[in-house]
């Protein structure tokens, strides 16, 4: 039995960890990662990969939210993405999703016209996310996965009113030159590829009944790579 001056020291540490929650900019990481050209780092465990900047006597990862959206008029790109969406879900992972928007778009020069998709509000459900979590007292540190320069009017504002708070970048692999603006903002850590490697989720996701919830897609194999 452990003596009780133990018992309340663990109590205690518990108590004064920084509570940490992380706001990942979806499609940011998502072409960084895409940009290695090493198709199973798709596959990530964003709770595993925030854990690798964690002190674990120091902080505790209390939530992890991805914003994120359907591209809905691509069948196998909108297939993959609801799939990792509920291997994310399965590991606490809170997605809020937004969605496209079709514009159409018209060449200049020889007056083609195509339609394009632009992706509707993702950064506007990670500010908000943000300043509403930071406004109700919900985190002491929290960290930002992007390299989007749009989120800095967010970040200032956070930090203006609320100098309490801690908040760290997290650059997504290669885009820590391009992020200068974001970054002279706050402290600034790399995902690397070697973060990556070591938060892969597993091939098949259960739920804590057992129960099948989804396997991995067949293009995020290392076999595919």
């Amino acid at each position: 039995m452990l003596p009780g001056f133990f018992i309340l020291g663990i109590v205690k540490l518990q108590m004064e960890r920084k509570r940490v929650k992380c706001f990942v900019d979806g499609f940011n990481l998502y072409h960084a990662v895409a940009d290695l050209k090493i198709n199973h780092l798709k596959w990530l465990n964003l709770r595993k990969l925030t854990e690798a900047f964690i002190k674990p006597t120091q902080e505790v990862l209390e939530s992890v939210f991805y914003f994120s959206a359907y591209p809905t008029w691509l069948e196998g790109s909108y297939r993959r993405h609801q799939t990792y969406v509920k291997a994310l879900e399965a590991m606490g992972v809170t997605a809020v999703i937004g969605h496209f928007k079709e514009k159409q778009k018209k060449c200049l020069k020889c007056g083609a016209k195509w339609c394009a998709h632009e992706e509707k509000q993702s950064d506007v459900n990670f500010a908000i996310n943000l300043l509403h979590q930071a406004h109700i007292d919900g985190f002491d540190k929290a960290f930002l996965i992007t390299a989007d320069s749009d989120l800095c009017p967010v970040i200032n504002l956070v930090l203006d009113t609320f100098p309490e708070k801690e908040l760290v970048i997290l650059t997504p692999p290669n885009r820590y030159q391009i992020a200068r603006e974001i970054r002279s903002k706050v402290i600034t850590n790399k995902i690397k590829q070697k973060h990556l490697f070591a938060s892969l989720l597993p091939e098949n996701i259960y739920d804590s009944k057992k129960q099948l919830i989804c396997t991995r897609p067949t293009e995020y194999s290392q076999k595919n790579n």
